[in-house]
């Protein structure tokens, strides 16, 4: 793991108390130097006094003098003690006020409104017996938004529980991505497979019920050198896509190619990797020209760089400039941070700041303004990761985690650094496994820095998670 450079909205060191007793040093040293000088300029005055005589108008101007020494000496206390009760309550009471207003990390309304906040939920100290006799209670209010940005959610086939989750918070999500279609190299033509896998049932009672966009994902598996070097391939493909839109009803599609584009090695070539945005490009103003109640729109799948600078083949903030008008969301793949060979967690909070950092640049306004675009990624699902032996696990449903909370009965321990829950234990023949899985507390984090860098968020995918997971959204 490397470190991240720090978000926008990243804290400064210097605390409000610090603040304060510094104000305070500073206007101590004022204050006795303003009263030094106030004592020099009486004993000047009491220098230039006039000798008593028996004279009586030398003595009324006498008593004149000493009146108005004593005037002089009342009036400068006075500035004395108005000077210090402004420095010493007034202006350290300010410093703390500015210093909670520039420095304080924005805060979601998720984090103050929703049911598993007002039940003290959401706190790193968890234990098993709570999660298993509280994931299911949720707010009899399933349609409130806490999160205001972008909420993209997947839907996959073969993990029904997410087409009932979809419909029971439908409004809680903007977009809809069932992981339904392919498209495919068949000879010399290309096919567009999926179509056995759409449910109009399931979207017809999406739209009765809430307002979320429904855009199916479409994998590119073609052959990516004859797809985007041959025009008449990339307008096959094209219209492939525009059409199934328009006869199914979508809402556009969530297009995913530049992993498999890389892994074929094209994106090193600058002229491929140029033809590779044209076509992204050429795919996204398609779809914006369909006359519908909605124009159609198209998500596009970024991953995350793999090393601390960004690599010819990845995908970086001039691509994301490049493609600004003709995409309406990057759905950025900021899971799977570790792996059976390397466990730990699934995505800590300074890759992910690093990440977006990397992502969003450092020299150019209009692309740091395009995090409204960029769809943050959040995992739902965990991993089991054997750590003895020759290693292995993989991923986990949230049905697989509450198994073995019934099983193990774990202690949970909280890594900071990374924002992760995780817990040990030893199975049937003595391995030792290292679970990591979503909490409440995790989630409410990374929605937290999401919402610090302006973005949406994409889950992956929901029939996955507990119940208890859709109140932060």
């Amino acid at each position: 793991m490397y470190h991240a450079n720090p978000s926008p909205s990243s804290p400064c060191s210097v605390t409000p108390l610090q603040l304060a007793r510094s104000c305070q040093r500073k206007f101590l040293s004022l204050g006795r130097d303003l009263q030094s000088e106030t004592l020099k300029k009486m004993a000047k005055k009491r220098d230039r006094r006039v000798a008593p005589t028996s004279n009586r108008p030398k003595e009324r101007v006498e008593s004149s003098t000493q009146q108005d020494q004593v005037d002089d000496s009342a009036s400068s206390n006075r500035r004395l003690i108005i000077i210090f009760v402004f420095f010493f309550i007034v202006s350290p009471a300010i410093s703390v006020l500015v210093y909670s207003i520039k420095f304080a990390p924005p805060r979601t309304e998720s984090g103050t409104d929703s049911y598993v906040f007002q039940r003290g939920l959401i706190k790193p100290d968890m234990d098993y017996y709570e999660i298993l006799t509280e994931h299911t209670k949720v707010s009899e209010n399933s349609t409130h938004r806490h999160y205001t940005y972008p909420v993209l959610a997947y839907i996959t086939p073969w993990n029904s529980r997410g087409y009932d989750l979809a419909k029971r918070f439908n409004s809680k999500f903007t977009h809809l991505a069932p992981v339904w279609y392919d498209l495919k190299s068949q000879g010399s033509s290309l096919v567009l497979e999926g179509r056995h896998n759409a449910d109009m049932g399931w979207i017809s009672e999406l739209r009765k019920t809430g307002d979320a966009r429904v855009l199916p994902r479409v994998v590119l598996e073609a052959f990516p050198k004859e797809l985007l070097t041959k025009k008449k391939q990339r307008n096959k493909a094209i219209n492939l896509i525009v059409s199934e839109c328009k006869e199914m009803g979508y809402d556009g599609i969530v297009l995913e190619s530049w992993s498999r584009w890389a892994g074929y090695g094209i994106l090193h070539d600058p002229n491929m990797r140029s033809l590779a945005l044209q076509f992204i490009k050429q795919l996204g103003h398609a779809l914006h020209s369909v006359s519908s109640e909605r124009s159609l729109q198209l998500i596009y799948v970024i991953g995350p760089p793999h090393s601390e600078k960004l690599q010819q083949h990845d995908f970086g903030p001039e691509d994301l400039k490049s493609l600004a008008d003709a995409v309406d969301g990057f759905s950025l793949m900021t899971y799977d941070f570790s792996n059976p060979h390397s466990p730990g967690p699934n995505a800590p909070l300074k890759w992910i700041r690093s990440t977006l950092q990397l992502l969003r640049g450092t020299t150019s306004n209009s692309v740091r303004t395009l995090g409204r675009k960029i769809f943050l990624g959040i995992n739902f699902y965990g991993n089991d990761f054997i750590l003895s032996g020759d290693r292995g696990g993989g991923a986990i449903t949230g049905r697989d985690y509450l198994s073995l909370l019934e099983k193990h009965r774990p202690i949970f321990q909280w890594e900071k650094n990374s924002g992760e829950h995780f817990f040990f234990y030893s199975d049937d023949v003595d391995n030792r496994h290292a679970v990591f899985y979503p909490s409440l507390m995790s989630i409410s984090l990374r929605l937290e820095e999401a919402h610090k860098w302006g973005c949406g968020i994409s889950i992956w995918e929901i029939g996955q998670g507990l119940d208890y997971f859709f109140d932060l959204l």
